[in-house]
């Protein structure tokens, strides 16, 4: 099993946010594989895939527990319902993929080019998205503990009636944030830019910047039909 971090807590002003509990990922020695292999409701195991090519597979019902891929194309895979246990995933190039029902826990995805994302209905466990590009993030009804986000660009993402706890971002920027419905607890956005935001009214539980406060306190009159004069 990976070595557990220390697990640490953020002070807000008016609180105290629990940071996300991001497990260090350490794997064993893998078994080099073709990603031939790989079948609709298969199980993988300790398996190293390098140069992947899932491009339109069906891959509904599989399961990784502790993979690595290393380059990863998988543009409109479908994996509804799979399980990513204990996982690394770096440069994976996917202007659609289906995740929708899966499981990721304890998984990490560095550097990667994601274009739409079907995640909703998904449970996300210690997961980190590093350094990667995502278009359209749908994570509608999802549930969250744990994620962190660090240095993303991702155009549009959907939290519309998930449940999330412990998410952090750090240096991202998030130009289209939703959260109509959610249900959110320990959610820091100090460290996200963020463009657009809907659903300001399900945003209890979440950390901001007084600078973005500012700038949400804005967007709640507006929808209040409040008007802020000089």
């Amino acid at each position: 099993m990976p070595a557990r971090t220390t697990r640490s807590r953020t002070s807000a002003k008016n609180g105290s946010f629990a940071a996300p509990r991001i497990d260090a990922l350490r794997l064993p020695e893998l078994d080099e594989a073709d990603a031939a292999e790989i079948r609709a409701g298969g199980v993988c195991d300790l398996r190293r895939y390098a140069h992947a090519d899932l491009t339109e597979r069906d891959l509904t019902g599989v399961s990784f527990t502790e993979c690595e891929f290393l380059g990863l194309e998988a543009h409109e895979a479908q994996l509804r319902g799979s399980r990513l246990l204990q996982t690394r995933v770096e440069r994976l190039n996917a202007p659609v993929l289906g995740l929708a029902r899966s499981t990721l826990r304890e998984v990490r995805i560095e550097d990667s080019r994601l274009g739409a994302v079907e995640l909703f209905d998904a449970s996300l466990e210690s997961v980190e998205i590093r350094g990667s590009k995502l278009s359209w993030v749908n994570l509608r009804a999802a549930e969250l503990t744990d994620v962190l986000f660090t240095d993303c660009v991702i155009e549009e993402l959907d939290l519309s009636q998930a449940t999330a706890g412990r998410v952090a971002f750090r240096d991202c920027t998030v130009r289209s944030l939703q959260l109509e419905g959610a249900r959110l607890s320990s959610v820091d956005l100090r460290g996200v830019e963020l463009r657009s935001v809907s659903g300001v009214e399900s945003m209890r539980g979440t950390v901001v910047s007084s600078a973005q406060a500012a700038e949400l306190a804005a967007l709640l009159a507006a929808q209040l039909g409040i008007t802020i004069a000089e």
